[in-house]
């Protein structure tokens, strides 16, 4: 008896422990109550626990707390918290709807400390908000998300007025941009002055530009996510805009309130519109021919939503975008049609699927395609017959991929993400189609390569894990590349970790790989959309790179994000043409012959310190690098400054509310001067005519060591103002901004005089104003 008495008192403690170290899971959505749009890396904060979790890229969270009392507060910048007392004894689901406020809670605050810089075991990345990329001033009004991250420490801009981005010693190939998480592999409009990214139809932007986690593959220097909103649940609204250039348009409501919604937003120039009457009017008042452009740019962004039940959400979404610039001339006894177009094209298909309340899987199957033509023809009609002549160039690539992301939740102080994926890659590298008639012998012929088609796969793991002030994100991403016979695979480790010091300081680093199996073959001086995408092949190798970085970041006075990161990063296999060759010269020829591949080196430091709320709003970025690149081809071998090697990067970027009708916006930004190369010296020969008899003269250049001289510094200062007033029905803005408002000339290239090395530099953008007007109903 007393022995069963015993095992009955220990069965007793036992279940007593048991209960007692039980845990139960709390899980859900956060979503804005206004329009049941999902709120990413909005916190859930225990009280009580002092545990807390974000929502994922959806809107979802899990948290897993013991069996006991909890006081949870849900939280976003901007929004009214809400707490919630209970007693947990089993898992429960919790959807909440948070709205828009402008006073924020004490509550609120201590909340956000979870999702404090120091906080996050991920460095070197950074969100900025939608609205303060609205309040930047813009080139001509037009609201630009890349010329905006451009503004980012660690970030450097191309030539002047262009979107191309240079990340970290990196080249605009080695950048992952991704919308609504499809590639996206021309993000310019009008040769890199625009974006193609309507500010209207974007709802979050992530710029990630080292210590990787596992999850990003496929580029060495940066990853930009870009979601696209999903769509109004509860009501239809809208806005848009008429600028100096171009009027744009975004409708979204529901087609079934809370279950399927829809957004549609539009963009479009109309400068065509206007001046080619004009033009066309004028050509033929001259007598000489009628001449007929036709130059504008446009894209459209669609998204549906459709929320089968509580654990399952499919979303469809798809971009469209292009911009043609042609001109078109007829006379008595000619005609001649030619330009340029090329638009992008892509669409995904979402499946979320709640497995648990632990475990969400995002399932993805999406297309991205990319094309670019150059055509022109032209018809003699005083020849018997007509002499005809036409030519098109085409060039792009498409792919078609399916992916897999799960997210598990196990622990508060675990989080693991997993995934597979596979694309199948065409790519067209360009291929010239020439069509000849008439009085002389016929051609009809092509030139060029033909399509290339390649399969590629990933999968990884990671899981971002905490014991007590140490945070690490460890992981694994493999991938294989199969071409032409030619199969090449990749394994590369990433690490993040965070220790956190009793002051709130936290000292930060990170190491990681990355290989690339996609190459960007392009100028130096400018990003064009002639620009030619190529695959890795048995000859050309993939790039990789390793960088590793380290740093300190805290969260002052609970307003401000400061950081500093320095950082190392080494790429092999980098491509570039070979002096004198480009793609165009000598299409007969591959295009493998016309590039070498060499290693790349960029060091340096950044300086962060941003303040996201508040009247006043913005940051203050400087980076100091140094940027290399070596070739055996190239230079004599010898190592020289990339093109976009600058020492120096600094940009101030400030927002201020005065009342709750004006508020005013300010950018200033510095950079030393790009690199370009002198001519060594300069010769005349002379050789004799072969008719004539006569002697004629040939200057000769020689170029001296590869980007050894610089341009002048750059600096310029945009300014904006915004007038506000809420009426009934809607709201209505008028915007005016200066671009580059004292009008400082900034060299968008240089001119090396005859027979000397004096150089004159020319720019091309002075002082530019601009206004525009928008609503929101």
């Amino acid at each position: 008896m007393k022995t069963t008495t015993h095992l009955l008192n220990l069965l007793l403690i036992l279940v007593a422990g048991f209960l007692q170290a039980q845990t139960f899971t709390i899980s859900g959505y956060i979503e804005d109550e206004s329009s049941g749009e999902k709120l990413i890396a909005a916190n859930v904060y225990d009280a009580q626990s002092l545990s807390g979790a974000s929502t994922n890229t959806y809107g979802f969270y899990s948290l897993t707390l013991p069996a006991d009392s909890v006081e949870l507060v849900f939280s976003y910048i901007g929004y009214q918290a809400i707490r919630q007392k209970f007693k947990l004894s089993k898992d429960t689901t919790i959807h909440i709807q948070l709205s828009s406020t402008v006073a924020l809670e004490t509550v609120e605050v201590n909340a956000e400390k979870l999702d404090r810089i120091e906080q996050r075991t991920q460095m070197s990345q950074t969100t900025v908000p939608i609205k303060q990329i609205k309040k930047i001033p813009a080139l001509l009004g037009e609201v630009d998300v890349l010329k905006t991250l451009q503004l980012l420490p660690g970030v450097q801009a191309g030539s002047e007025g262009q979107n191309g981005m240079y990340v970290r010693g990196g080249s605009p190939d080695q950048n992952l941009i991704l919308l609504d998480g499809v590639p996206v592999y021309n993000v310019s409009h009008v040769l890199g002055i625009f974006s193609v990214f309507n500010a209207d139809a974007i709802k979050n932007v992530t710029l990630t530009k080292g210590g990787f986690p596992a999850r990003y593959g496929g580029r060495l220097s940066s990853v930009v996510e870009i979601n696209m909103k999903e769509g109004n649940l509860r009501k239809w609204q809208g806005e848009g805009s008429v600028g100096l250039i171009s009027s744009k348009l975004t409708l979204e409501g529901p087609i079934k309130k809370d279950k399927t919604s829809i957004l549609i937003s539009g963009r479009r120039t109309y400068l065509d519109l206007i001046f080619r009457p004009i033009v066309k009017s004028a050509s033929e008042r001259s007598g000489n021919g009628v001449v007929t452009p036709k130059i504008y740019f446009y894209d459209l962004n669609t998204k549906i939503q459709h929320k089968i039940n509580d654990k399952h959400r499919l979303f469809l979404s798809a971009y469209s975008g292009a911009d043609v610039l042609n001109i078109g001339f007829e006379a008595e006894s000619d005609v001649f049609i030619g330009g340029t177009d090329w638009d992008n094209r892509i669409a995904a298909l979402r499946w979320n699927w709640q497995i648990n309340n632990r475990l969400f899987a995002n399932t993805t199957m999406t297309c991205s395609r990319y094309n670019f033509d150059v055509e022109s023809s032209y018809e003699d009609r005083s020849s018997e017959p007509v002499d005809k002549f036409s030519s098109i160039y085409r060039s792009g690539i498409e792919d078609w991929a399916a992916k897999v992301d799960f997210d598990f939740i196990p622990m508060p102080n675990h989080y693991i993400r997993f995934g597979a994926s596979a694309t199948h890659h065409t790519y067209r590298p360009g291929a010239l189609t020439l069509d000849l008639s008439g009085s002389i012998e016929d051609i009809d012929t092509t030139l060029g390569n033909e399509s290339v088609r390649a399969m590629e796969y990933a999968l990884y793991v990671e899981d971002d894990w905490q014991i007590g002030a140490f945070k690490a994100n460890i992981g694994l991403h493999a991938s294989a590349f199969n071409v032409d016979n030619t199969f090449y695979t990749s394994l590369q480790p990433r690490i993040g970790m965070r220790y956190l010091l009793a002051n709130d300081w936290s000292l930060k680093a990170s190491f990681s790989t990355m290989t690339q199996f996609i190459n960007l073959l392009t100028s130096e001086a400018l990003s064009l959309p002639a620009d030619l995408w190529v695959p890795s092949t048995a000859r050309i190798k993939p790039q990789q790179s390793w960088q590793v970085a380290a740093g300190t970041a805290k969260t002052l006075w609970d307003q401000y994000e400061f950081s500093i990161e320095s950082f190392y990063k080494q790429m092999k296999n980098v491509v570039s043409y070979k002096e004198g060759s480009s793609f165009l010269l000598d299409l007969g020829n591959n295009w493998e012959d016309k590039i070498t591949q060499g290693d790349g080196e960029a060091y340096g430091a950044e300086f962060f310190l941003q303040k996201k709320k508040g009247k006043t709003t913005g940051w203050i970025g400087y980076t100091l690098s140094w940027n290399w690149r070596q070739f055996d081809e190239i230079n004599g071998g010898r190592h020289f400054p990339f093109r976009y090697d600058r020492r120096h990067d600094l940009s101030v970027v400030l927002s201020h509310q005065f009342n709750e009708r004006i508020s005013a916006s300010m950018a200033w930004v510095y950079g030393t001067g790009n690199a370009f190369t002198l001519p060594s010296y300069r010769f005349q020969t002379n050789a004799p005519e072969t008719s004539g008899g006569g002697i004629r003269t040939f200057d000769t250049q020689v170029t001296g060591a590869k980007n050894t001289a610089r341009m002048t510094n750059y600096h310029r200062l945009d300014l904006s103002i915004e007038l506000f007033k809420q009426k009934k029905r809607y709201e209505r803005r008028w915007i005016f901004g200066l671009y580059n408002a004292y009008s400082h000339v900034n060299p968008y290239f240089v001119i090396v005089e005859n027979f000397s090395r004096s150089v004159r530099e020319i720019g091309i953008l002075p002082i530019i104003p601009s206004i525009s007007y928008a609503i929101k109903f």
